[in-house]
């Protein structure tokens, strides 16, 4: 394993709200952790009894969770640290804050979010450069129509047998 890839392990923990999430609040021992999770932990061991048990807990889980992982998963969980790592300060917390908002939303929206997300990635690059180049120009006022629109689009799609 590189020697950075517990770095990229508690980054991306850190990033996820609910990675801090306790199970039940109880400590977890260094003693307790398979080898596995040890070694991708390891720059923690030294203060790791001074960890709050919320954040052992996570960090466990996602040892765990890296240890599952294929290697090209792990290199696809590298990159996306490095790409978020790379990101200002500003940027970051504007995503931190859109995921709120988005986990605020009812589950149907969440899937609504999610489906229109997919049909996106689905666009040829050159129409997804013209869809952001149509919504950056939209006045506020458009760009709430254009939603309204794609809301009654979606309804009428999911009443069609």
């Amino acid at each position: 394993m590189k020697p950075w890839t517990h770095l990229i392990l508690a980054a991306c923990l850190l990033a996820s709200p609910l990675a801090f999430a306790a199970d039940d609040g109880a400590a977890v021992s260094w003693s307790s952790l398979s080898p596995a999770q040890q070694q991708t932990l390891s720059s923690f061991s030294d203060k790791w009894a001074e960890l709050p048990p919320a954040r052992q807990q996570a960090l466990a889980r996602g040892a765990q969770r890296w240890a599952q992982m294929s290697p090209q998963q792990q290199d696809s969980a590298r990159n996306r640290f490095q790409s978020w790592n790379s990101l200002p300060e500003e940027r970051r917390a504007q995503i931190r804050r859109q995921y709120e908002q988005f986990r605020s939303l009812p589950p149907d929206q969440q899937a609504a979010v999610r489906e229109n997300f997919n049909r996106y990635r689905q666009l040829a690059p050159e129409q997804r450069q013209a869809l952001r180049q149509r919504w950056r120009q939209a006045t506020p006022e458009q760009r709430r129509r254009m939603l309204e629109q794609a809301r009654q689009r979606r309804q009428v799609q999911s009443v069609r047998p």
